[in-house]
């Protein structure tokens, strides 16, 4: 099993700038990819950013440019980094890992996040 922390979140004016963290613990060595989702009331759950083991990075086309995953694999952390923030990113993010041999996915608890206009 993996499981997921998040931290960061809150309220902030459009245009500025805000931190997601997210600590995994478990079975961290069998983690293959690890991200961010999000969802907005009424909406669908969708990806906002991932990265692999090795790095590579894979962003929704509305969070290009403004936002920035990194990875710690020694920490077993990932961090999201958003800047010049609009009020449509407004929504609950999730930390996402998806690991093992069977491709198993464990998500957080989600944390809020608001961009007021």
């Amino acid at each position: 099993q993996v499981q997921l922390v998040e931290s960061g979140g809150g309220l902030v004016e459009a245009g500025g700038s805000l931190r997601l963290s997210c600590a995994a613990s478990g079975n961290i060595f069998s983690i293959l990819v690890m991200g961010w989702f999000r969802q907005a009331p009424g909406n669908k759950r969708e990806m906002v950013a991932l990265i692999d083991k090795a790095g590579g990075t894979n962003y929704a086309d509305s969070v290009k440019g403004r936002f920035t995953i990194s990875r710690d694999n020694a920490k077993n952390t990932v961090v999201l980094q958003m800047d010049s923030l609009k009020p449509e990113d407004t929504g609950v993010y999730y930390c996402y890992a998806r690991w093992g041999l069977t491709a198993t996915s464990s998500w957080g608890q989600g944390t809020q996040v608001t961009v007021s206009s």
